[in-house]
């Protein structure tokens, strides 16, 4: 039974951002309250917008009870339509999949998020046409293909006024000047150039106006092949070698052209291998790491465990965690990804060699490893302006297709691929392993993630510089000429207040390296088990040592043919992986030098806060890291007022440029996935259903089995 309460008399208008246009709505709905699945709901209106799916009750209207960490532009009832992963309507019961025009209305909707939230909204008690126009009308903007010039990014930019700030420190390698600052700041520019070559696109749309080569790369080479067969330089390490990458050639050639292609990777290799001086190591990434289609095979299946409808599926599900977790593989390509990246490392920094990363347009995997490679060896790279700024050389300039991997356009869902978000959740693993080495938290990694479906920044819906500077020159959509105003992601005042803003950074940053070394030792914190696979035998890999034989395949996967062994790489200790790794492990960490991430076993974990911090089931109340951080921030706060008094006294008072901390208050009633989840309720674990009590009577092994953990009395987490 729903308890039908009198619908809203006031009228609840929509906030509406410049160039946002209302295009439908519906009264009478009611969004149900998922976790219990009793069908206790609020009632307001659903309205569909160029922007946005939102959902209006009488409570959107006050400011009463608004959240210490609100955004600006996307709020709690609020989907941004790129945001929209699947929609399903339940006829009588059952759940079917909405696509393409509908004959028949459902009596529910069911909206899963890209975020991973899940929305239910009961259209029994809405007028039909409006049922009609709602569903049709959602299901229409959210999952039909679109044209590039349609996405709301255009309609904000040609209408929203252009009065962002410009304190933003992020380099974005938009000119000749940044890259020969960053050659100048790793000593790159020894070896090698920024090269106009590019200017107007004419080598490849696909490559960046400015980018950097070795300096004995000639302009007519560069020419040659569009770019392609071509090293170009991501970072140099402080020993000098440095990191490269090329795109490799198409695979299907005629025997001349493999045979010219051939001479011209021979050439290129002679001019930047000069043994015993430049030592040069080739990993082909896209026989060595898995493809983009397993990476989005693992994650669909990995999201489906979070995309919780009600709590009875959560503890279903919950009696076989281990198992469920690890049949996705997400976690075990994780543990690869971060493999590869320290197999780099070891060579840049032990054995001095330089390193060439091969891919086939060099956008994909190769961005992943080389943004790991220097979150792991630069401290730079650790801090926001020198993370974000790493993200647009390597992925936003570099040509990473955001427009394609995320599918914004709805076009192909063949060439999706969640590869930046691979990343993040990379990042993640060595933000929560070594806290005190980066200044951003795993907040300003969520926040980020959630940044790749809002449609008013330009940062990651253009698949090229290219396709960014064509589309940003055309006219506005109010035929005034002159070119749009695009934002950039990296303002991130445009989406939070300065209170917001606060849970971004790290008060515990450790800004400078301590004289003793013997406070330098790494906390090693708990294992949380319920978040990572439990520690099992390792499967011998089937692919034979890193750079073993990567020469040999070198231009057997570029030219697609197998051709003769051509450079013969000298052969290198098994188990030298692991000597760099356990040795490293057996040291004090220096917070500004390199980190290396811990990777064995239940290591590597499941990003708690992205991943569980819609399913009330999976929080703590009064526990978890938040309330560690709460008490922290309250001695920074009483430290800071009493550093206030002090210059008082002497007459020297602070001019208002204290760092302010968000206030914790009650962090006992503070959900440990704060602050995403505010104060919600306690979830009570109900009963497990017959079914499942008949599964466990029939497992009568499974006390031997070491992936599941059934735990009856007590809660996942």
């Amino acid at each position: 039974e729903i308890h039908i309460k009198e619908p809203i008399e006031k009228e609840v208008n929509p906030h509406l951002l410049p160039g946002e246009l209302l295009l439908c709505e519906a009264s009478t709905v009611c969004k149900y309250v998922q976790e219990d699945g009793s069908h206790r709901g609020t009632f307001g209106k659903l309205v569909c917008t160029n922007f946005k799916i939102s959902f209006l009750d009488d409570d959107s209207a006050s400011d009463d009870n608004e959240p210490q960490f609100k955004n600006k532009i996307v709020g709690e009832n609020d989907i941004t339509l790129q945001c929209v992963d699947q929609i399903y309507g339940v006829y009588d019961e059952k759940k079917k999949l909405l696509t393409g025009q509908l004959r028949k209305y459902p009596e529910t909707l069911i909206i899963y998020c890209k975020d991973l939230r899940v929305f239910n909204f009961c259209l029994r008690y809405t007028k039909e046409e409006e049922v009609k126009r709602i569903v049709s009308g959602i299901v229409h903007h959210s999952q039909t293909p679109k044209l590039l010039k349609r996405l709301f990014l255009f309609s904000y930019a040609s209408a929203a006024p252009n009065n962002t700030d410009g304190r933003n420190q992020t380099v974005m390698f938009e000119t000749l000047e940044d890259w020969r600052d960053e050659l100048e700041r790793t000593k790159g520019n020894v070896k090698y150039k920024a090269v106009t070559t590019n200017e107007g696109y004419r080598v490849s749309e696909k490559l960046p106006l400015y980018f950097v080569v070795p300096i004995c790369i000639s302009e007519e080479n560069i020419l040659k092949h569009e770019g392609r067969g071509i090293p170009i330089w991501c970072w140099s390490c402080h020993n000098g070698a440095a990191l490269l990458k090329m795109s490799s050639f198409p695979k299907e050639q005629d025997d001349s052209t493999s045979q010219m292609q051939k001479a011209f990777l021979d050439g290129i290799y002679k001019t930047i291998s000069k043994p015993p001086y430049e030592l040069l190591r080739m990993d082909d990434l896209s026989s060595s790491l898995p493809s983009l289609q397993d990476i989005q095979t693992a994650y669909t299946r990995f999201k489906q465990l979070f995309l919780i409808d009600n709590s009875t599926d959560f503890w279903a599900t919950d009696v076989k965690w281990f198992s469920l977790l690890e049949s996705t593989n997400w976690l075990e390509i994780i543990r690869k990804v971060l493999k590869k990246a320290i197999e780099v490392a070891e060579c840049l920094e032990i054995q001095h060699t330089n390193v060439l990363l091969i891919e086939e347009s060099a956008t994909d995997l190769c961005c992943v490893i080389s943004s790991l490679v220097q979150v792991m060896m630069d401290s730079y790279s650790r801090t926001k302006s020198g993370f974000q700024s790493l993200i647009q050389k390597e992925w936003v300039i570099g040509g990473h297709s955001f427009l394609d991997r995320c599918n914004h356009l709805r076009k192909s869902e063949k060439e999706e691929a969640p590869v930046f978000l691979l990343l993040l959740n990379c990042v993640w693993q060595l933000v929560q392993q070594y806290p005190p080495a980066f200044e951003f938290t795993e907040t300003y990694l969520t926040v980020l993630s959630d940044s790749l479906y809002v449609p008013i920044f330009s940062t990651f819906f253009f698949n090229s510089q290219h396709q960014r500077d064509t589309n940003k020159s055309g006219e506005s959509i109010k035929t005034q000429s002159g070119p749009f105003r695009f934002l950039t992601v990296w303002d991130w005042s445009v989406q939070f207040d300065p209170k917001a803003l606060a849970f971004l950074n790290n008060p515990l940053y450790a800004e400078k390296p301590k004289p003793d070394r013997s406070q330098r030792k790494t906390s090693r914190f708990k294992h949380q088990r319920q978040l990572s696979l439990p520690l099992t035998q390792a499967k011998p890999s089937t692919k034979r040592g890193f750079f073993r034989e990567e020469t040999d395949l070198f231009f057997k996967n570029i030219l697609g043919k197998r051709i003769g062994k051509f450079i013969n790489s000298s052969d290198e200790p098994p188990n030298s992986f692991r000597e760099f790794y356990d040795s490293w492990h057996s040291k004090p960490v220096d917070y500004h030098g390199l980190l290396l991430p811990r990777i064995d076993g239940p290591e590597i974990k499941v990003w708690a806060q992205r991943y569980l911090r819609w399913i009330p089931e999976a929080q703590l109340h009064g526990g978890g890291t938040i309330a560690t951080a709460a008490r922290i921030l309250d001695l920074m706060e009483e430290v800071q007022s009493l550093q206030v008094k002090m210059d008082e006294e002497h007459s020297q008072a602070v001019s208002g440029d204290i760092h302010s901390v968000p206030l914790l208050r009650n962090s006992a009633r503070l959900s440990s996935l704060f602050p995403f989840a505010l104060l919600q309720r306690q979830s009570v674990k109900p009963a497990l259903p017959t079914s499942t009590w008949k599964d466990l009577e029939d497992e009568d092994d499974l006390v031997k089995r070491d992936d599941e953990f059934v735990d009856l009395s007590g809660d996942m987490l």
